[in-house]
C-alpha cells in the first residue's frame, strides 16, 4: 500500500484482539485454564506470544494433540469468563476510539472480521461502547480466510478501495487471500520480526500512526 492512498480507503475491516483491544492478559489466562484442566504446564507471556497462530486449531494441535477442538473451545470460554470474573482488563488500544471516529467522520464503511468467540465479543464490544462503529461483524471465525470474500461479496465491497488491519501473519494472509490491502500492526500478538515474514502493504507501530497517515493524506 502506498501511504499517500491510505485516504481513498473506502471499506476498512479490523481484527479485533490485538488490533482494537488489549486482550492478551484474558487470552493468556484462558489457554492456561485450558493447559491445567488437562495437566499440563502453563504457559508464559513470552513464550505464548512466540508459539500462538491463527488458525489457532493448529496451536492447540501442537499442546495439546488430539484433543477435540470444541472440547478445547468449551474450556476457553470458561477460563476466559473466570478471567473477566477475576477483574482482568481487556481495555481498547489507545487511539482506538479517536481513529474509529475519523473514519466514522469521514463516512468510512468499517466491518470486524475476528476468531474472537462471538458472544464474548458482542458482549466486549457493547461494554466499550464501540459496537456502532461496525456496520456487520463476523466473530467467531477459525479461519479468516474462508469468511473474507464472504464479507467482500455480501457487503459488495470493492477490493481496490478495502483494507484489512490485523496483528497476525494469519490477518495479512486473509487480507492478500480477499484481494485487499494490509496493515500489520504491531500492539498485539507478534512482532515485527514474525509479521515481516508475511510481507504486509504497511506495517504500523499503533493507530496513531495509522491516524497520522490519514490526516496528513487528507491536507495533500
Amino acid at each position: 500500500m502506498v501511504k499517500s492512498r491510505i485516504h481513498d480507503c473506502e471499506n476498512w475491516i479490523f481484527d479485533w484482539s490485538g488490533t482494537l483491544v488489549d486482550d492478551l492478559a484474558m487470552v493468556l489466562n484462558a489457554t492456561n485454564h485450558v493447559l491445567r484442566h488437562y495437566g499440563k504446564d502453563e504457559i508464559g507471556r513470552d513464550d505464548f506470544r512466540m508459539r500462538f497462530r491463527l488458525p489457532y486449531s493448529g496451536f492447540y494441535d501442537e499442546i495439546l494433540p488430539g484433543v477435540p477442538l470444541p472440547e478445547l473451545e468449551d474450556h476457553f470460554r470458561v477460563g476466559f469468563a473466570d478471567s473477566q470474573a477475576a477483574g482482568v482488563k481487556s481495555p481498547l488500544l489507545p487511539w482506538a476510539v479517536e481513529f474509529l471516529q475519523c473514519l466514522q467522520a469521514r463516512n468510512k464503511r468499517m466491518f470486524i472480521l475476528s476468531s474472537m468467540d462471538a458472544p464474548a465479543f458482542d458482549r466486549h464490544a457493547r461494554e466499550l461502547g464501540v459496537d456502532h462503529f461496525f456496520e456487520a461483524t463476523y466473530a467467531g471465525v477459525l479461519d479468516k480466510r474462508d469468511q473474507i470474500h464472504r464479507v467482500m461479496d455480501s457487503h459488495q465491497l470493492d477490493a481496490a478501495r478495502t483494507v484489512f488491519l490485523g496483528d497476525m501473519c494469519h490477518d495479512v494472509e486473509t487480507a492478500r487471500h480477499g484481494g485487499v490491502a494490509s496493515i500489520a500492526l504491531l500492539t498485539g500478538y507478534q512482532n515485527a520480526a514474525q509479521l515481516s515474514g508475511s510481507n504486509p502493504d504497511l506495517m504500523a507501530d499503533d493507530l496513531l500512526e495509522i491516524l497520522q497517515l490519514l490526516e496528513a493524506a487528507r491536507v495533500d
